[in-house]
């Protein structure tokens, strides 16, 4: 069985975004996939962040994920720091990867525009990312669009330890589903729905209540016209709230035509609310039932005692092949 691996920092509120991008992926994915998914805790604290909010959003995604529809006993399911090999493989592929090849990655740039101070842990993340996948042989890896440089990183590293030190790591493939891998802001069409967006009418988190939800889609902001109809290039935005239909109502795009014909935005919009409060009313009281049962810890042991037995493997081999003197026992 091939290997499949993810994560999602835990910082901010998971939106609709995640959910339609990533998460809904993850969960079709476990069914034939030896499965990995993670909640990138290391990651996270490239920028700053406040002791007790990353625990509880540490927490929060896990326990998203299993409301999703992520099951234990098909995926491990582990915070990133909960395995110490990640670190450890992380170091080694900094002394891999070239200042250059990290200068270029775009991500980096974008975050750090503007800034007086930088952290060297948002420069170097990329070769963290690279161990994250390489730790488990990877054969698949879902991601958005805004992450493919990373994997080609990812893939150009793992090919050059397989040259250097001896065939050994799988060179991984991204996943990115044709539809919904990229839904945008509910306030600007052409950007990526983020929930690092200081405009929380940008986007629609997970949990946001049945009235928020309304709220945020009534006011979305909608193309000239008044037709519905899917065309992205000359009209992002109304075709941006299609795809957020068609995932949450599973009417394809050219049914959701047809369905609003010779209507107008409003009505659409209207029930545009409805089909997503009503796709998210499951998901939020799984969540809310998990919280309260505490069972997630369990889950996450769980799945670190897996994810660290595997890694633990890789990294003996890697610093065998590299010529580390083996500790003994």
């Amino acid at each position: 069985m091939k290997t499949v691996l993810s994560g999602i920092q835990p910082s901010g509120s998971l939106t609709i975004g995640n959910y339609i991008g990533a998460m809904k992926n993850f969960v079709a994915l476990q069914e034939d996939y030896n499965s990995y998914f993670m909640v990138v805790d290391l990651h996270a604290i490239t920028v700053a962040q406040e002791p007790a909010a990353l625990r509880e959003a540490s927490e929060s995604v896990a326990a998203l994920y299993l409301a999703a529809g992520l099951d234990p006993a098909k995926a491990n399911i582990f915070l990133q720091s909960h395995v110490p090999q990640h670190a450890e493989l992380g170091w080694i592929m900094t002394t891999l990867v070239a200042m250059g090849e990290l200068e270029r990655m775009t991500q980096f740039k974008d975050k750090s525009e503007g800034k007086d101070s930088v952290g060297a842990g948002l420069f170097v993340y990329p070769a963290l990312m690279a161990a994250d996948i390489l730790l488990y042989n990877a054969d698949l890896v879902p991601v958005g669009d805004d992450q493919k440089q990373h994997l080609e990183l990812t893939r150009d590293l793992a090919g050059r330890f397989n040259h250097r030190f001896g065939e050994y790591f799988t060179v991984p493939e991204p996943f990115i589903p044709k539809v919904g891998a990229r839904i945008m802001s509910l306030d600007d069409g052409t950007k990526k729905m983020s929930k690092s967006n200081p405009n929380a009418g940008s986007f629609i988190a997970l949990l946001d209540p049945p009235d928020v939800i309304r709220k945020k889609l009534s006011r979305a902001t909608t193309d000239s016209g008044r037709e519905v109809m899917y065309d992205p290039q000359n009209k992002p935005e109304i075709s941006n709230l299609m795809s957020i239909y068609s995932q949450f109502s599973g009417l394809s795009l050219d049914e959701i035509t047809a369905k609003y014909e010779g209507q107008m935005y409003g009505g659409f919009k209207k029930e545009l609310a409805e089909v997503v409060v009503a796709g998210l009313e499951p998901l939020q009281q799984r969540y809310h039932d998990i919280r309260e049962s505490g069972e997630v810890h369990q889950v996450l042991r769980q799945g670190a005692e897996n994810a660290q037995a595997a890694a633990e493997k890789t990294l003996i081999a890697v610093k065998e092949r590299m010529g580390f003197l083996p500790a003994q026992r």
